[in-house]
């Protein structure tokens, strides 16, 4: 089944059009025909089951069939990465997307070697919220992960974000596998799970000393990621699925 994404301001009604991007992959890559069953993503839950109607020169026209919502999951887990260099945070992007992440909130810190002026901020979130779109339209997820701006560590812990769970890869002596601070949770809240969730990543070269006893301090409990010292992007998509694999057994 294909699928496409437009914004929920675009999916009212009984008619929806492709455009821009998503007609062309329609029209020239997809070279889908009049009657062809497709799906409409909105990034909020809702699903379109749709038919092809009509194939324009530039845009397609699509008339829905049946409409469903899908609830949010349970818990919102939101990753706190720094970033790396490279397209290293465009994969991450993608595997958090695919694993579920409500939020992503990308993190200037001392070791991360990208320089993001204030016109390219922009162009990187619009980048990355595409990489997301397409992920979605992928692996069917309903939901679009929200995007911060990129923030300076000590001005993302100034807003003292609460969470009822936060975790920190950490490759010193003190941190514990991450099953025990889930077990410890539902021990004093009568078994129920932690529903926000935060997951911190730090970028090539981990976070300093000094910045992960910032994040102990706000919070964050100190885990292993395993042996191995894992890259960047690895680490992230470690965690996620560590975390998805708790919070759904």
């Amino acid at each position: 089944m294909h699928r496409f994404y437009l914004p929920p301001e675009l999916c009212q009604g009984s008619l929806l059009t492709l455009a821009n991007g998503e007609a062309h992959h329609a029209l020239h890559v997809l070279r889908l025909r009049q009657g062809e069953n497709v799906e409409v993503l909105d990034g909020k839950g809702h699903i379109f089951h749709a038919e092809v109607k009509n194939l324009g020169k530039r845009t397609v026209d699509l008339l829905v069939k049946k409409h469903e919502f899908k609830p949010p999951l349970p818990f919102q887990v939101t990753l706190v990465q720094a970033i790396p260099k490279g397209k290293a945070f465009e994969n991450i992007v993608q595997k958090a997307t695919e694993l579920g992440a409500a939020r992503i909130i990308p993190v200037l810190t001392e070791r991360v070697v990208v320089h993001l002026g204030d016109g390219s901020v922009e162009t990187k979130l619009e980048k990355w919220r595409q990489v997301a779109i397409e992920a979605i339209k992928q692996c069917g997820s309903p939901y679009l992960p929200e995007f911060e701006p990129p923030i300076t560590l000590p001005n993302l812990l100034q807003r003292e974000p609460r969470f009822d769970l936060s975790l920190v890869g950490d490759l010193t002596e003190t941190m514990a596998h991450p099953r025990k601070y889930f077990q410890e949770f539902a021990q004093a809240h009568d078994s129920a799970f932690p529903k926000f969730v935060a997951a911190w990543v730090g970028p090539e070269g981990d976070f300093t000393i000094k910045e992960l006893e910032l994040i102990r301090a706000s919070g964050a409990k100190p885990i292993t990621l395993g042996p191995l010292v894992l890259r960047s992007d690895t680490a992230a998509i470690y965690l996620l699925s560590v975390i998805n694999y708790e919070l759904s057994a």
